[in-house]
């Protein structure tokens, strides 16, 4: 049977009432929110899935907080990660102001970046100012309120606490121009830094000769079961001498460490008898070693740094002048420090019948430096092989912000940009992997092992 002609089921006029009193209410009793779409930047070619999207606009809409006794979801929960939150909240929006205040702006955008103009999408994200926080659409119910007079009024959005994922890059990804939603971003996310360089200075040292000093230590027994590294003592110089000092150099196998070599930090002067040599910590044993040492003639005592260099990645070559006739060369070793700088030169053997001699530190490896890194383009390390999608790239500070997609950089290889051709030498990878202030998997782990060591055989006795 037909429904009866004079009974209206919604006329054009009042549908337009009822959406202009849903837009009064919203208008009275809700909140604004940014709305924040999701543009897609690189997408796989085989599934189709998104590997790659940026956040770089922003809408002002108001919105009705349905969930408006808090926060609904798991809430927080206490894992084997640390924190994690689980905050839902679902947000009403007018349909109307939807379409005629929003979707213009996303039609007129590349289709290859927005597919879906006509209501909002779920991927997109909703900065919720009350709490600060930014929320990510997971559904979008848009037949609630059911057919109302035969039409449809509303979108409720059923949005989870957003997690800022490796596929969003810096700033380039997300930039929303609204500074106090990028504030929020600015330390998060799984991004790496890769410090680069492309320039390099060489170091300049100077050396010290005198008589009466240790030319080389021998090590007669490594020792055994070092937990860390011991410190060399080596007996006094007669007065008006220099006492000789020396570093160990230990090697590990197991967490069980021995002392590989003894290198002289300073040969000393002015000793007329062989030192004693003995070794003072480290929770091993057995070690010993005794010296050579030159009464008759001269040899390289201590090296000076003048000028430590830049953009050492490994330990340059070492080359001391030529002694006089009849003399032994001396040989040394430089250490890098931190800052890709040469901090000092330890003497493997301080040679024999030197007069006044030199010292040449080896240049360091020379840099590769030219061209702009593109946001989420695929650089690989030139000797490692691995490879991860660009982030951001300050040129001015060297720094680039790489999300890992494979593999780990080494020091002094090659980084290159598939598609800028972009070539700096790296020079140190500075892991963060998030900033996450809830996760704190560490700290649980340091607490922990104060109460039980796993690492002990047995951590429940003394045995």
């Amino acid at each position: 049977m037909a429904l009866n002609p004079f009974f209206q089921q919604g006329s054009s006029s009042e549908q337009r009432l009822i959406q202009q009193l849903i837009n009064e209410q919203l208008r009275m009793y809700g909140v604004e929110v940014a709305y924040i779409p999701r543009k897609f930047v690189k997408k796989e070619t085989i599934i189709r899935e998104i590997s790659a999207s940026k956040f770089n606009d922003n809408f002002m809409i108001e919105a009705y907080i349905n969930t408006y006794d808090g926060y609904t979801g798991a809430g927080d929960i206490l894992t084997k990660f640390g924190m994690s939150l689980k905050d839902e909240v679902n947000l009403v929006i007018s349909r109307e102001r939807f379409e005629d205040f929003i979707s213009p702006f996303l039609e007129s955008m590349p289709d290859d970046e927005i597919t879906i103009t006509t209501r909002p999408r779920e991927g997109d994200i909703i900065y919720f100012p009350l709490g600060k926080r930014l929320f990510e659409v997971k559904f979008v119910e848009h037949e609630k309120p059911f057919y109302q007079l035969g039409n449809l009024y509303v979108y409720e959005l059923q949005c989870e606490l957003f997690e800022y994922e490796d596929e969003i890059g810096g700033w380039e990804g997300m930039d929303t121009t609204v500074e106090e939603i990028d504030a929020t971003l600015k330390t998060q996310g799984y991004i790496n830094d890769l410090e680069l360089f492309a320039f390099t200075s060489q170091a300049q040292a100077t050396v010290g000769i005198s008589s009466g000093y240790i030319r080389r230590i021998i090590l007669n027994n490594d020792g055994y079961r070092y937990t860390s590294t011991p410190t060399v003592a080596i007996s006094s110089a007669p007065s008006g001498g220099t006492n000789a000092t020396a570093v160990a150099i230990t090697s590990c196998i197991g967490g069980v460490c021995s002392i590989d070599r003894i290198l002289l930090t300073n040969a000393g002067a002015g000793y007329t008898t062989t030192p004693t040599i003995s070794f003072i910590g480290g929770g091993g044993s057995g070690a010993d070693a005794t010296c050579e040492i030159i009464t008759d003639s001269y040899g390289i005592t201590n090296v000076a740094i003048t000028t430590g260099g830049y953009g050492y990645i490994n330990s340059p070559s070492v080359t001391f002048g030529s002694p006089g006739f009849g003399g032994n060369s001396a040989y040394g070793a430089a250490v890098v420090s931190i800052g890709n700088t040469i901090s000092r030169i330890l003497i493997s053997d301080a040679g024999s019948g030197y007069g006044n001699t030199s010292i040449t530190i080896a240049s360091p490896p020379s840099p590769t430096g030219i061209g702009t890194y593109i946001f989420n383009e695929v650089v690989t390390g030139s000797i490692s092989g691995a490879k991860a999608s660009v982030k951001s790239w300050d040129k001015d500070t060297s720094i680039l912000q790489i999300g890992i997609t494979s593999g780990e950089f080494l020091p002094g290889e090659t980084i290159v940009g598939s598609a800028s051709s972009s070539r700096y030498t790296l020079k140190k990878y500075n892991v963060s992997p998030s900033s996450d202030k809830y996760e704190q998997n560490d700290e649980i782990e340091a607490e922990a092992d104060l109460i039980i060591d796993f690492s002990e055989s047995n951590p429940f006795g003394n045995y």
